[in-house]
């Protein structure tokens, strides 16, 4: 399937898709709680994508690393308020709760976190205002790129353990690597394709683990 128009059809589908899946909660002792934005846009020229970021390279953790807009939950928050504040502060994107369509599996991290992804409809020509200190680039990922036969790769991983899930996406010119290429493979299987594709259980890279 060509996706060609952010439109009312696109968005009821990947809702209904959404909708129909059932998501898996991960919780326990010494993992926190975090929450990202999958948000669907378009430019007034491009087709329909979600954002995705490159952390500077002079960040504390995850330096230079891709990412969805997303952080830890705040005291007294819900883990959808703060995929939607996060998505606020780093590229300047209020979005009502009414944008949230769905969510996917939870992603626990090597560096201890449980990561709760949420799909939000953007629409189209969203005003980015990147925060400097969080994001060094904002990118416009294609749903024809994410939905790529040609994905997702694999490495071996960490002690011959699971592998380690990524994906190389011409739009990034790089390779992407989990956790941010599992959660956007997810997104595919289940959001544009209507599957029941887990994976949580990927290994994340060495480098992603602080």
């Amino acid at each position: 399937m060509a996706y060609t128009e952010l439109n009312q059809d696109l968005r009821t589908t990947i809702q209904r898709n959404l909708a129909g899946f059932e998501h898996l909660a991960i919780d326990g002792p010494g993992l926190r709680r975090a929450a990202v934005a999958i948000t669907i846009t378009a430019t007034a020229d491009g087709p329909p994508a979600v954002l995705l970021t490159r952390r500077p390279a002079r960040m504390g953790r995850h330096a230079g690393q891709y990412a969805l807009p997303g952080g830890r939950v705040d005291d007294g928050e819900t883990l959808e308020e703060a995929a939607r504040r996060e998505l606020e502060e780093e590229l300047g994107v209020a979005l009502a709760a009414g944008a949230v369509i769905g969510r996917l599996d939870d992603y626990p991290t090597r560096s201890g976190f449980s990561i709760t992804p949420f799909v939000l409809w953007g629409g189209r020509d969203l005003e980015l205002t990147p925060a400097a200190d969080e994001v060094a680039k904002v990118f416009h990922i294609p749903l024809d790129e994410l939905d790529s036969d040609a994905l997702p790769h694999f490495e071996e991983g960490e002690q011959g353990g699971h592998p380690v899930l990524y994906s190389m996406l011409p739009t990034l010119g790089h390779s992407m690597y989990s956790p941010t290429a599992s959660v956007l493979y997810q997104f595919r299987e289940v959001a544009l394709r209507g599957l029941s594709t887990r994976v949580a259980h990927y290994d994340q890279p060495r480098f992603a683990w602080k």
